[in-house]
């Protein structure tokens, strides 16, 4: 009888366990997305794997990745695939803004990364009524933030569709799907009139872009004379040395597990801006101090790792998350090491801020 009750107990105890870490542990900052709702985007689950596994064969050689023309222009179609893979876990444990911002004492990561949004507001001077693009929106946490902060319109593209619908229906939740509007494209070749926005901004996603030449020239097409253009950059510092082993395995691990064709340096992004026509009117890192790390959100303990791929494998085991998850969280948890490496180091900042002007006489 005590070895029948000792069982029941156990077993009592495994399936809160269960129901706490597969249940009630999920998106640790906008309940939203559970655990048990992780997929891997618009890829079905017999294909996911497989897809994973073309996306790392891609990838590997970050710096081989666009080298020549036949495979620069794979590289959307990859990041299309990754973000495929990705979305779901980011929502998970990060919210709805996939993007750094420098911790703030006494303020929530939530908090800091509101702060950070609405600086592009105010950076773009945004108005309500105003039109505004977002390059790059994800599933729209800084569109809905600036919105709200501004007033303004906000128009979102992002190559992937699942974060089309995601984006959409966080829209319709948080009561602003008539200020936001979602649109699925490539930011290289946007499907939008020339002139047609007031201002724009980019928040760590034209790092994506195989040639930022392309990018910015996009943007510039569809801004209006004497529009505002704020982006958060990922760049490598004047500190990375391309000769010390380690700088190049952290750049590469970051560039490998994030879908990014290879980093710019942070003195190039002034010039590229210049070389497409538009005029440079600050430009600031700013991850630099005063600003505390940015990096303190992936110092995640071994325990915290234990617990989430866990999580991971029961979700998998219980054919509940699809095969593959369980490979695509460890490369994220790999990347993350590396991030964290040019966070301490000060070889990479994800946040280089460039404010640009269509100049006024542009047609």
């Amino acid at each position: 009888m005590e070895a029948a009750t000792m069982a029941w107990t156990a077993a009592g105890v495994g399936m809160a366990l269960v129901y706490w870490f597969v249940w009630v542990m999920g998106a640790a900052e906008v309940k939203g997305k559970r655990a048990v709702d992780l997929k891997m985007g618009s890829i079905t689950n017999d294909k996911v794997k497989d897809k994973y596994t073309q996306y790392w064969s891609f990838f590997r050689r970050p710096k081989e990745t666009a080298t020549t023309e036949a495979s620069a222009e794979k590289v959307p179609a990859f990041v299309d695939t990754f973000y495929n893979l990705v979305t779901d876990i980011y929502e998970w444990g990060w919210g709805q803004s996939f993007h750094f911002s420098p911790s703030l004492p006494g303020r929530s990561h939530r908090e800091a990364t509101r702060v950070h949004e609405e600086r592009v507001a105010d950076l773009l001077q945004a108005k309500p009524g105003q039109r505004l693009l977002d390059v790059g929106c994800g599933v729209g946490g800084p569109m809905r933030a600036i919105a709200a902060h501004s007033g303004s319109n906000v128009v979102g593209i992002t190559i992937n569709e699942y974060q089309v619908n995601r984006a959409r229906a966080h829209n319709r939740k948080a009561g602003l799907d008539s200020r936001c509007e979602v649109v699925c494209g490539n930011f290289l070749s946007m499907p939008f009139s020339d002139a047609s926005f007031d201002g724009a901004y980019s928040i760590e996603a034209t790092c994506h872009a195989p040639r930022l030449q392309d990018v910015y020239g996009e943007v510039f097409r569809v801004l209006k004379p004497g529009g505002l253009y704020v982006s958060y950059e990922w760049v490598t510092t004047s500190l990375y040395r391309a000769d010390n082993p380690e700088h190049v395995e952290a750049i590469h691990g970051i560039e490998r597990g994030d879908a990014l064709p290879g980093l710019r340096r942070q003195d190039e992004i002034a010039s590229i801006a210049k070389e497409v026509g538009f005029e440079v009117l600050k430009e600031l890192d700013l991850a630099l101090p005063p600003a505390l790390p940015w990096w303190t959100r992936l110092k995640m303990g071994r325990i915290a790792y234990w617990r989430n791929s866990l999580v991971v494998r029961v979700l998998t085991m219980l054919r509940i998350a699809p095969k593959g998850v369980c490979e695509v969280h460890e490369m994220l948890y790999e990347t993350a090491q590396h991030l964290t490496r040019g966070g301490e180091t000060g070889i990479f900042t994800p946040m280089h801020m460039v404010l640009l002007r269509k100049p006024v006489e542009s047609k």
